[in-house]
Protein backbone atom coordinates (compact mmCIF):
# COMPACT_ATOMS: atom_id res chain seq x y z
CA UNK A 1 0.00 0.00 0.00
CA UNK A 2 1.53 3.29 -1.12
CA UNK A 3 1.65 6.25 1.25
CA UNK A 4 -0.72 9.09 0.29
CA UNK A 5 0.97 12.35 -0.61
CA UNK A 6 0.90 15.04 2.01
CA UNK A 7 0.47 18.77 1.39
CA UNK A 8 3.49 21.00 0.97
CA UNK A 9 3.40 23.42 3.89
CA UNK A 10 4.64 27.03 3.72
CA UNK A 11 4.75 29.61 6.51
CA UNK A 12 5.34 33.30 5.74
CA UNK A 13 6.24 35.65 8.60
CA UNK A 14 6.13 39.33 7.70
CA UNK A 15 5.82 42.58 9.60
CA UNK A 16 3.11 45.12 8.96
CA UNK A 17 3.42 46.96 5.66
CA UNK A 18 5.83 44.46 4.08
CA UNK A 19 3.29 42.91 1.75
CA UNK A 20 3.05 39.48 3.36
CA UNK A 21 -0.57 39.19 2.24
CA UNK A 22 0.36 40.01 -1.35
CA UNK A 23 3.19 37.46 -1.24
CA UNK A 24 0.74 34.83 0.01
CA UNK A 25 -1.71 35.66 -2.77
CA UNK A 26 1.06 35.26 -5.35
CA UNK A 27 1.96 31.82 -3.98
CA UNK A 28 -1.70 30.77 -4.06
CA UNK A 29 -2.23 32.03 -7.60
CA UNK A 30 0.98 30.36 -8.77
CA UNK A 31 -0.19 27.02 -7.36
CA UNK A 32 -3.60 27.43 -8.99
CA UNK A 33 -1.96 28.35 -12.30
CA UNK A 34 0.13 25.17 -12.06
CA UNK A 35 -3.06 23.14 -11.54
CA UNK A 36 -2.88 22.28 -7.83
CA UNK A 37 -5.32 22.65 -4.97
CA UNK A 38 -4.17 25.22 -2.43
CA UNK A 39 -5.43 26.88 0.75
CA UNK A 40 -4.13 29.88 2.70
CA UNK A 41 -4.91 31.27 6.14
CA UNK A 42 -3.44 34.10 8.19
CA UNK A 43 -2.93 34.76 11.87
CA UNK A 44 -2.69 38.49 12.60
CA UNK A 45 -0.41 39.54 15.42
CA UNK A 46 0.50 42.66 17.32
CA UNK A 47 4.22 43.26 17.72
CA UNK A 48 6.55 46.09 18.64
CA UNK A 49 7.54 46.65 15.04
CA UNK A 50 4.21 47.72 13.45
CA UNK A 51 2.59 44.28 13.84
CA UNK A 52 3.65 40.84 12.61
CA UNK A 53 1.36 38.46 10.72
CA UNK A 54 1.88 34.75 10.05
CA UNK A 55 0.51 33.41 6.77
CA UNK A 56 0.07 29.68 6.22
CA UNK A 57 -0.23 27.98 2.85
CA UNK A 58 -0.83 24.31 2.04
CA UNK A 59 -0.42 22.99 -1.52
CA UNK A 60 -1.50 19.46 -2.42
CA UNK A 61 1.22 18.16 -4.79
CA UNK A 62 -1.11 16.13 -7.01
CA UNK A 63 -2.62 17.84 -10.06
CA UNK A 64 -6.34 18.47 -9.80
CA UNK A 65 -6.87 16.44 -12.98
CA UNK A 66 -5.48 13.34 -11.26
CA UNK A 67 -7.66 13.56 -8.15
CA UNK A 68 -10.83 12.24 -9.85
CA UNK A 69 -12.99 14.71 -7.93
CA UNK A 70 -11.50 13.95 -4.55
CA UNK A 71 -10.37 16.82 -2.33
CA UNK A 72 -7.76 16.72 0.43
CA UNK A 73 -8.42 18.06 3.92
CA UNK A 74 -6.23 21.06 4.61
CA UNK A 75 -5.16 22.29 8.05
CA UNK A 76 -5.95 25.84 9.14
CA UNK A 77 -2.86 26.48 11.25
CA UNK A 78 0.83 25.55 11.00
CA UNK A 79 2.18 22.87 13.33
CA UNK A 80 5.65 22.76 14.84
CA UNK A 81 7.94 20.33 13.02
CA UNK A 82 5.59 20.11 10.02
CA UNK A 83 6.79 22.98 7.81
CA UNK A 84 8.50 22.48 4.43
CA UNK A 85 9.27 26.12 3.61
CA UNK A 86 9.66 28.99 6.06
CA UNK A 87 9.86 32.53 4.64
CA UNK A 88 10.84 35.37 7.00
CA UNK A 89 10.96 39.01 5.97
CA UNK A 90 13.64 39.88 8.55
CA UNK A 91 16.29 38.09 10.61
CA UNK A 92 14.54 38.32 13.98
CA UNK A 93 11.32 37.01 12.40
CA UNK A 94 13.34 33.99 11.29
CA UNK A 95 14.59 33.53 14.85
CA UNK A 96 11.03 33.68 16.16
CA UNK A 97 9.98 31.04 13.65
CA UNK A 98 12.83 28.81 14.84
CA UNK A 99 11.79 29.39 18.46
CA UNK A 100 8.19 28.42 17.59
CA UNK A 101 9.36 25.14 16.06
CA UNK A 102 8.51 26.04 12.44
CA UNK A 103 12.07 25.29 11.26
CA UNK A 104 13.37 21.70 11.37
CA UNK A 105 16.89 20.58 10.41
CA UNK A 106 15.60 17.46 8.65
CA UNK A 107 12.83 19.12 6.69
CA UNK A 108 12.57 22.91 6.41
CA UNK A 109 13.98 25.18 3.74
CA UNK A 110 14.44 28.61 5.35
CA UNK A 111 14.34 31.76 3.21
CA UNK A 112 15.07 34.85 5.29
CA UNK A 113 16.24 38.40 4.77
CA UNK A 114 19.22 39.18 6.98
CA UNK A 115 18.49 42.88 7.44
CA UNK A 116 17.26 44.06 10.84
CA UNK A 117 14.32 46.21 11.94
CA UNK A 118 15.18 46.91 15.55
CA UNK A 119 12.68 46.35 18.34
CA UNK A 120 11.72 49.13 20.74
CA UNK A 121 13.80 47.42 23.42
CA UNK A 122 16.87 47.44 21.18
CA UNK A 123 16.39 51.08 20.23
CA UNK A 124 15.70 52.39 23.74
CA UNK A 125 18.60 50.62 25.45
CA UNK A 126 21.12 53.19 26.71
CA UNK A 127 23.96 50.90 25.62
CA UNK A 128 24.19 48.75 22.49
CA UNK A 129 20.96 46.81 22.97
CA UNK A 130 21.04 45.06 19.62
CA UNK A 131 20.66 41.31 19.57
CA UNK A 132 23.66 39.26 18.48
CA UNK A 133 23.03 38.99 14.74
CA UNK A 134 25.85 36.50 14.26
CA UNK A 135 24.17 34.08 16.67
CA UNK A 136 20.81 34.54 14.91
CA UNK A 137 22.48 33.89 11.56
CA UNK A 138 24.29 30.78 12.81
CA UNK A 139 21.09 29.39 14.36
CA UNK A 140 19.21 29.90 11.10
CA UNK A 141 21.85 27.95 9.19
CA UNK A 142 22.30 25.15 11.70
CA UNK A 143 18.63 24.48 12.49
CA UNK A 144 17.29 24.36 8.91
CA UNK A 145 17.73 21.74 6.22
CA UNK A 146 18.47 24.36 3.58
CA UNK A 147 18.97 28.07 4.27
CA UNK A 148 18.83 30.98 1.83
CA UNK A 149 19.98 33.94 3.94
CA UNK A 150 20.61 37.25 2.23
CA UNK A 151 19.85 40.95 2.59
CA UNK A 152 16.77 40.77 0.37
CA UNK A 153 15.73 44.31 1.29
CA UNK A 154 18.93 45.68 -0.21
CA UNK A 155 18.36 43.55 -3.30
CA UNK A 156 14.85 45.02 -3.59
CA UNK A 157 16.22 48.56 -3.31
CA UNK A 158 18.82 47.92 -5.99
CA UNK A 159 16.21 46.38 -8.28
CA UNK A 160 13.76 49.24 -7.72
CA UNK A 161 11.26 46.75 -6.37
CA UNK A 162 9.75 45.60 -3.07
CA UNK A 163 10.80 42.97 -0.56
CA UNK A 164 7.91 40.52 -1.12
CA UNK A 165 8.64 40.25 -4.85
CA UNK A 166 12.28 39.39 -4.16
CA UNK A 167 11.26 36.76 -1.60
CA UNK A 168 8.88 35.23 -4.16
CA UNK A 169 11.78 34.91 -6.60
CA UNK A 170 13.91 33.22 -3.95
CA UNK A 171 11.04 30.80 -3.24
CA UNK A 172 10.72 29.96 -6.93
CA UNK A 173 14.44 29.17 -7.10
CA UNK A 174 14.53 26.79 -4.13
CA UNK A 175 14.27 23.02 -4.65
CA UNK A 176 11.68 22.81 -1.85
CA UNK A 177 8.80 23.63 -4.19
CA UNK A 178 9.50 21.64 -7.38
CA UNK A 179 5.87 21.20 -8.42
CA UNK A 180 5.44 24.88 -9.33
CA UNK A 181 7.48 26.16 -12.22
CA UNK A 182 8.87 29.63 -12.64
CA UNK A 183 6.30 30.50 -15.32
CA UNK A 184 3.46 30.06 -12.82
CA UNK A 185 4.99 32.57 -10.42
CA UNK A 186 5.44 35.08 -13.23
CA UNK A 187 1.82 34.54 -14.26
CA UNK A 188 0.73 35.21 -10.67
CA UNK A 189 2.53 38.56 -10.64
CA UNK A 190 1.07 39.53 -14.00
CA UNK A 191 -2.37 38.48 -12.83
CA UNK A 192 -2.14 40.93 -9.93
CA UNK A 193 -2.18 43.81 -12.38
CA UNK A 194 -0.24 46.26 -10.16
CA UNK A 195 3.37 47.47 -10.52
CA UNK A 196 4.01 44.51 -12.81
CA UNK A 197 7.36 45.67 -14.18
CA UNK A 198 8.91 46.51 -10.80
CA UNK A 199 7.55 43.34 -9.20
CA UNK A 200 8.96 41.22 -12.00
CA UNK A 201 12.31 42.97 -11.61
CA UNK A 202 12.33 42.07 -7.92
CA UNK A 203 11.28 38.50 -8.70
CA UNK A 204 14.15 38.07 -11.17
CA UNK A 205 16.62 39.51 -8.65
CA UNK A 206 15.42 37.07 -5.98
CA UNK A 207 15.45 34.14 -8.39
CA UNK A 208 19.11 34.73 -9.20
CA UNK A 209 20.10 35.50 -5.63
CA UNK A 210 22.90 32.92 -5.51
CA UNK A 211 24.57 34.57 -8.50
CA UNK A 212 24.14 37.92 -6.76
CA UNK A 213 25.80 36.50 -3.64
CA UNK A 214 28.80 35.35 -5.66
CA UNK A 215 29.12 38.76 -7.26
CA UNK A 216 28.98 40.43 -3.86
CA UNK A 217 31.71 38.15 -2.51
CA UNK A 218 33.93 38.99 -5.50
CA UNK A 219 33.31 42.69 -4.97
CA UNK A 220 34.29 42.38 -1.28
CA UNK A 221 37.50 40.58 -2.25
CA UNK A 222 38.32 43.33 -4.72
CA UNK A 223 37.73 46.03 -2.09
CA UNK A 224 40.05 44.24 0.34
CA UNK A 225 42.86 43.88 -2.20
CA UNK A 226 46.05 45.22 -0.56
CA UNK A 227 46.99 46.88 -3.86
CA UNK A 228 44.12 49.34 -3.53
CA UNK A 229 45.43 52.86 -3.98
CA UNK A 230 42.71 54.73 -2.10
CA UNK A 231 43.83 57.03 0.68
CA UNK A 232 41.92 55.12 3.35
CA UNK A 233 43.32 51.81 2.14
CA UNK A 234 46.86 53.21 2.21
CA UNK A 235 46.30 54.40 5.77
CA UNK A 236 45.10 50.95 6.78
CA UNK A 237 48.37 49.48 5.54
CA UNK A 238 49.88 50.88 8.73
CA UNK A 239 48.00 48.24 10.76
CA UNK A 240 48.44 45.32 8.37
CA UNK A 241 50.46 43.41 10.97
CA UNK A 242 47.66 43.41 13.53
CA UNK A 243 45.55 40.24 13.94
CA UNK A 244 42.53 39.96 11.63
CA UNK A 245 39.87 40.75 14.29
CA UNK A 246 41.75 43.92 15.23
CA UNK A 247 42.25 44.98 11.60
CA UNK A 248 38.54 44.53 10.93
CA UNK A 249 37.54 46.87 13.73
CA UNK A 250 40.24 49.39 12.81
CA UNK A 251 39.05 49.32 9.21
CA UNK A 252 35.51 50.19 10.27
CA UNK A 253 36.83 52.92 12.56
CA UNK A 254 39.09 54.54 9.96
CA UNK A 255 36.36 54.59 7.31
CA UNK A 256 33.83 55.95 9.77
CA UNK A 257 36.06 58.79 10.95
CA UNK A 258 37.36 59.68 7.49
CA UNK A 259 33.75 60.19 6.44
CA UNK A 260 32.85 61.90 9.69
CA UNK A 261 35.67 64.46 9.53
CA UNK A 262 38.69 63.82 7.31
CA UNK A 263 41.68 61.54 6.79
CA UNK A 264 43.77 63.42 9.33
CA UNK A 265 41.15 62.66 11.98
CA UNK A 266 41.25 58.97 11.02
CA UNK A 267 45.04 59.06 11.37
CA UNK A 268 44.63 60.53 14.85
CA UNK A 269 42.35 57.58 15.64
CA UNK A 270 45.09 55.09 14.72
CA UNK A 271 47.60 57.06 16.76
CA UNK A 272 45.34 56.88 19.80
CA UNK A 273 44.76 53.16 19.31
CA UNK A 274 48.52 52.61 19.28
CA UNK A 275 48.61 53.81 22.89
CA UNK A 276 46.33 50.95 23.90
CA UNK A 277 48.25 48.49 21.71
CA UNK A 278 51.39 49.28 23.69
CA UNK A 279 49.78 48.25 27.01
CA UNK A 280 47.54 45.39 25.85
CA UNK A 281 48.75 42.22 27.56
CA UNK A 282 45.67 40.10 26.84
CA UNK A 283 46.24 36.88 24.91
CA UNK A 284 43.29 37.52 22.56
CA UNK A 285 43.86 41.27 21.96
CA UNK A 286 40.46 41.92 23.52
CA UNK A 287 41.62 45.15 25.11
CA UNK A 288 42.65 46.85 21.88
CA UNK A 289 39.57 45.51 20.08
CA UNK A 290 37.11 46.98 22.55
CA UNK A 291 39.09 50.19 22.96
CA UNK A 292 39.23 50.68 19.18
CA UNK A 293 35.49 50.15 18.87
CA UNK A 294 34.54 52.54 21.67
CA UNK A 295 37.13 55.10 20.56
CA UNK A 296 35.67 55.24 17.04
CA UNK A 297 32.23 55.86 18.52
CA UNK A 298 33.47 58.57 20.88
CA UNK A 299 35.41 60.37 18.18
CA UNK A 300 32.37 60.42 15.89
CA UNK A 301 30.18 62.14 18.48
CA UNK A 302 26.80 63.46 17.37
CA UNK A 303 26.36 67.14 16.58
CA UNK A 304 24.27 69.19 14.14
CA UNK A 305 26.80 68.62 11.35
CA UNK A 306 26.69 64.86 11.86
CA UNK A 307 22.90 64.86 11.84
CA UNK A 308 22.92 66.82 8.58
CA UNK A 309 25.45 64.39 7.09
CA UNK A 310 23.25 61.41 7.86
CA UNK A 311 20.06 63.07 6.64
CA UNK A 312 21.57 63.99 3.27
CA UNK A 313 23.25 60.63 2.64
CA UNK A 314 22.16 58.91 -0.57
CA UNK A 315 21.58 55.61 1.26
CA UNK A 316 19.10 57.27 3.58
CA UNK A 317 16.88 58.45 0.72
CA UNK A 318 17.07 54.98 -0.82
CA UNK A 319 16.00 53.52 2.52
CA UNK A 320 13.09 55.98 2.83
CA UNK A 321 11.85 55.13 -0.65
CA UNK A 322 12.12 51.42 0.10
CA UNK A 323 10.25 51.74 3.40
CA UNK A 324 7.29 53.54 1.84
CA UNK A 325 7.49 51.30 -1.26
CA UNK A 326 7.75 54.18 -3.70
CA UNK A 327 7.80 53.12 -7.35
CA UNK A 328 10.79 54.13 -9.51
CA UNK A 329 10.37 57.76 -10.53
CA UNK A 330 7.54 58.34 -8.08
CA UNK A 331 8.00 61.68 -6.26
CA UNK A 332 8.44 61.48 -2.50
CA UNK A 333 8.12 64.37 -0.07
CA UNK A 334 10.38 64.27 2.98
CA UNK A 335 10.12 66.72 5.87
CA UNK A 336 12.96 66.83 8.38
CA UNK A 337 12.12 68.02 11.89
CA UNK A 338 15.03 69.63 13.74
CA UNK A 339 15.13 71.20 17.19
CA UNK A 340 18.59 72.68 17.76
CA UNK A 341 19.24 74.15 21.20
CA UNK A 342 21.82 76.51 22.56
CA UNK A 343 24.27 73.67 23.21
CA UNK A 344 24.08 72.48 19.60
CA UNK A 345 24.62 76.02 18.30
CA UNK A 346 27.50 76.70 20.67
CA UNK A 347 29.20 73.44 19.73
CA UNK A 348 30.33 75.05 16.46
CA UNK A 349 31.30 78.42 17.98
CA UNK A 350 34.81 79.18 19.23
CA UNK A 351 35.33 78.50 22.91
CA UNK A 352 35.72 82.16 23.92
CA UNK A 353 32.23 82.79 22.50
CA UNK A 354 30.55 79.51 23.45
CA UNK A 355 31.62 79.30 27.10
CA UNK A 356 30.07 82.62 28.23
CA UNK A 357 26.83 81.81 26.38
CA UNK A 358 26.57 78.34 27.92
CA UNK A 359 27.40 79.72 31.37
CA UNK A 360 24.75 82.43 30.98
CA UNK A 361 22.11 79.88 29.93
CA UNK A 362 23.03 77.49 32.76
CA UNK A 363 22.90 80.16 35.46
CA UNK A 364 19.38 81.13 34.36
CA UNK A 365 18.11 77.59 33.91
CA UNK A 366 17.65 78.12 30.17
CA UNK A 367 19.86 75.35 28.78
CA UNK A 368 16.94 73.02 28.05
CA UNK A 369 14.54 75.83 27.10
CA UNK A 370 16.45 77.74 24.44
CA UNK A 371 15.78 75.83 21.25
CA UNK A 372 14.16 76.43 17.88
CA UNK A 373 11.87 73.97 16.12
CA UNK A 374 12.50 73.75 12.37
CA UNK A 375 10.65 71.74 9.71
CA UNK A 376 12.54 71.50 6.42
CA UNK A 377 10.99 70.03 3.31
CA UNK A 378 14.12 68.43 1.86
CA UNK A 379 12.24 67.39 -1.26
CA UNK A 380 12.55 71.00 -2.44
CA UNK A 381 15.77 72.53 -3.74
CA UNK A 382 15.97 75.18 -1.03
CA UNK A 383 15.10 72.77 1.79
CA UNK A 384 17.68 70.19 0.74
CA UNK A 385 20.26 72.92 0.07
CA UNK A 386 19.86 74.25 3.61
CA UNK A 387 20.61 70.93 5.29
CA UNK A 388 23.26 70.07 2.67
CA UNK A 389 25.11 73.30 3.48
CA UNK A 390 24.88 72.48 7.19
CA UNK A 391 26.58 69.16 6.51
CA UNK A 392 29.34 71.03 4.66
CA UNK A 393 30.31 72.87 7.86
CA UNK A 394 32.44 69.85 8.70
CA UNK A 395 35.78 71.75 8.34
CA UNK A 396 34.58 74.30 10.90
CA UNK A 397 33.96 71.56 13.47
CA UNK A 398 37.64 71.59 14.45
CA UNK A 399 37.35 75.26 15.44
CA UNK A 400 34.29 74.68 17.58
CA UNK A 401 34.01 74.60 21.37
CA UNK A 402 32.70 71.05 21.59
CA UNK A 403 35.40 69.56 19.36
CA UNK A 404 38.09 70.79 21.75
CA UNK A 405 36.16 69.61 24.80
CA UNK A 406 35.59 66.16 23.29
CA UNK A 407 39.26 65.69 22.34
CA UNK A 408 40.41 66.61 25.85
CA UNK A 409 37.88 64.20 27.37
CA UNK A 410 38.88 61.39 24.99
CA UNK A 411 42.58 61.81 25.79
CA UNK A 412 41.83 61.82 29.53
CA UNK A 413 39.77 58.64 29.13
CA UNK A 414 42.63 56.98 27.21
CA UNK A 415 45.04 57.98 30.00
CA UNK A 416 42.78 56.15 32.45
CA UNK A 417 42.53 53.11 30.17
CA UNK A 418 46.31 52.86 29.84
CA UNK A 419 46.77 53.44 33.56
CA UNK A 420 44.25 50.73 34.30
CA UNK A 421 45.98 48.32 31.89
CA UNK A 422 49.22 48.76 33.84
CA UNK A 423 47.42 47.57 36.96
CA UNK A 424 44.99 44.98 35.55
CA UNK A 425 43.47 44.12 32.15
CA UNK A 426 40.09 43.65 33.87
CA UNK A 427 40.24 47.19 35.27
CA UNK A 428 41.12 48.58 31.83
CA UNK A 429 38.16 46.72 30.31
CA UNK A 430 35.78 48.28 32.82
CA UNK A 431 37.18 51.77 32.21
CA UNK A 432 36.69 51.25 28.47
CA UNK A 433 33.08 50.18 29.09
CA UNK A 434 32.39 53.54 30.72
CA UNK A 435 32.52 55.10 27.24
CA UNK A 436 29.10 53.56 26.60
CA UNK A 437 27.61 56.20 28.91
CA UNK A 438 28.60 59.12 26.68
CA UNK A 439 26.45 59.44 23.60
CA UNK A 440 24.08 61.73 21.73
CA UNK A 441 23.89 65.45 22.26
CA UNK A 442 21.98 67.96 24.38
CA UNK A 443 20.44 66.60 27.57
CA UNK A 444 21.25 62.96 26.71
CA UNK A 445 24.95 63.76 26.34
CA UNK A 446 24.96 65.92 29.46
CA UNK A 447 23.44 63.20 31.66
CA UNK A 448 25.78 60.54 30.34
CA UNK A 449 28.82 62.75 30.85
CA UNK A 450 27.76 63.58 34.42
CA UNK A 451 27.26 59.89 35.23
CA UNK A 452 30.68 59.11 33.83
CA UNK A 453 32.29 61.85 35.93
CA UNK A 454 30.66 60.47 39.06
CA UNK A 455 32.00 56.98 38.36
CA UNK A 456 35.43 58.37 37.56
CA UNK A 457 35.68 60.36 40.80
CA UNK A 458 34.21 57.66 43.04
CA UNK A 459 35.66 54.47 41.55
CA UNK A 460 38.16 54.87 38.71
CA UNK A 461 40.47 57.38 40.39
CA UNK A 462 40.66 55.41 43.68
CA UNK A 463 41.40 52.27 41.67
CA UNK A 464 44.22 53.96 39.76
CA UNK A 465 45.86 55.55 42.80
CA UNK A 466 45.70 52.29 44.77
CA UNK A 467 43.25 53.35 47.46
CA UNK A 468 40.72 50.74 46.29
CA UNK A 469 41.58 47.07 45.66
CA UNK A 470 41.58 46.03 42.00
CA UNK A 471 39.02 43.26 42.27
CA UNK A 472 36.65 45.44 44.25
CA UNK A 473 36.95 48.36 41.83
CA UNK A 474 36.36 46.12 38.81
CA UNK A 475 33.14 44.75 40.29
CA UNK A 476 31.88 48.14 41.40
CA UNK A 477 32.61 49.91 38.12
CA UNK A 478 30.71 47.17 36.30
CA UNK A 479 27.74 47.56 38.68
CA UNK A 480 27.86 51.35 38.36
CA UNK A 481 27.86 51.31 34.56
CA UNK A 482 24.98 48.84 34.52
CA UNK A 483 23.01 51.05 36.92
CA UNK A 484 23.71 54.21 34.90
CA UNK A 485 22.60 52.58 31.65
CA UNK A 486 19.42 51.25 33.26
CA UNK A 487 18.55 54.59 34.88
CA UNK A 488 19.99 57.58 32.95
CA UNK A 489 18.71 60.01 35.61
CA UNK A 490 21.37 58.64 37.95
CA UNK A 491 19.22 57.52 40.91
CA UNK A 492 20.30 53.86 40.67
CA UNK A 493 23.89 54.97 40.10
CA UNK A 494 23.72 57.07 43.27
CA UNK A 495 22.72 54.02 45.30
CA UNK A 496 25.71 52.07 43.95
CA UNK A 497 28.13 54.92 44.63
CA UNK A 498 26.81 55.49 48.16
CA UNK A 499 27.50 51.87 49.06
CA UNK A 500 30.91 52.14 47.43
CA UNK A 501 31.70 55.26 49.44
CA UNK A 502 30.84 53.48 52.67
CA UNK A 503 33.11 50.58 51.71
CA UNK A 504 35.98 52.91 50.82
CA UNK A 505 35.67 54.77 54.11
CA UNK A 506 35.76 51.47 55.97
CA UNK A 507 38.86 50.36 54.03
CA UNK A 508 40.68 53.61 54.79
CA UNK A 509 39.79 53.35 58.48
CA UNK A 510 41.16 49.81 58.70
CA UNK A 511 44.32 50.88 56.92
CA UNK A 512 44.78 53.74 59.42
CA UNK A 513 44.45 51.32 62.32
Amino acid sequence: MTESPRPITIVIAAMGGEGGGVLTDWVVKAAEHAGFLVQSTSIPGVAQRTGATTYYVEIFPVPIADLDGREPVFALYPAAGDIDVMIASELLEAARAIQNGFVSPNRTALIASTHRVYTIGERSDMADGRLDEERLFDAAQELSKHAVLFDFRRVAEEAGSVLNAVLLGALAATPALPVIKRESFVAAIRGGGKAISSNLAGFEAGFHIEQSAKKQGLALQNRENPKEVGRVERLLQEVKDDPEPVREILGHGVRRLAGYQDLSYARLYLSRVSRVRAVDRTHDNSLIQEAARQLALRMSYEDVVRVAQLKTARKRMQKVRAEIKAAPGEPVRVTEFLKPGIEEVCSLLPGFVARPLLRWASNRGLTDKLHVGVALNTSTVMGFLAIWLLARLRPLRRLGHRFREEQLAIDAWLDQVCGGADRSPELAHQIISCARLIKGYGETHRRGRNNYERIKDSLISPALDGSMPIEESVNKIERAVTAALADPDGVALGDVLVSSGDDVASTVAHAAE
